[in-house]
């Protein structure tokens, strides 16, 4: 869904130029998107009913230098799916939970922390380049 992403121009420009000013600085890219990660993790992890905790544990971010995706189920909770947004289960899919494209409790946890997670990463980007001895014009996301 288009309006889930949050998109960073130029990320592909600043790896490569932290690439070029200290051995390893990308890396933490990693990091910083990580981070962006836990807050939309919390959000969801708030929301999913608990009976046992095994789905509201599978939460976990998965980065890279130049993205982050939040996941969640895998083999620990393989119904998670079914739990977020609904469908059809069971013998003869007979336990029917209503479907919610936009989902119950991921999607609706990034677009109630998009602003915040937006800021974020604008000062933890900001504080990357300057640490790496970049000059920074402009706000520094505050």
């Amino acid at each position: 869904m288009a309006g889930d992403v949050i998109r960073v121009e130029g990320l592909i420009d600043l790896q490569k130029a932290l690439r070029n000013a200290a051995d390893g600085t990308q890396k933490k890219l990693r990091v910083v998107f990580n981070d962006a990660s836990q807050t939309v993790i919390r959000g969801a992890q708030s929301r999913v009913p608990r009976r046992t905790g095994t789905a509201r544990n599978t939460f976990k971010a998965r980065s890279g230098q130049r993205e982050a995706v939040v996941v969640a189920g895998g083999r620990k909770a393989p119904y998670y799916p079914w739990l977020d947004f609904g469908g059809r289960v069971g013998r003869d899919r007979s336990v029917n939970r209503p479907f919610l494209k936009s989902g119950r409790y991921l999607y609706p946890s990034l677009a109630a922390n998009r602003s915040s997670i937006i800021t974020a990463l604008q000062k933890a980007l900001t504080d990357l380049m300057v640490e790496s001895g970049f000059e920074v014009t402009g706000g520094r996301g505050e």
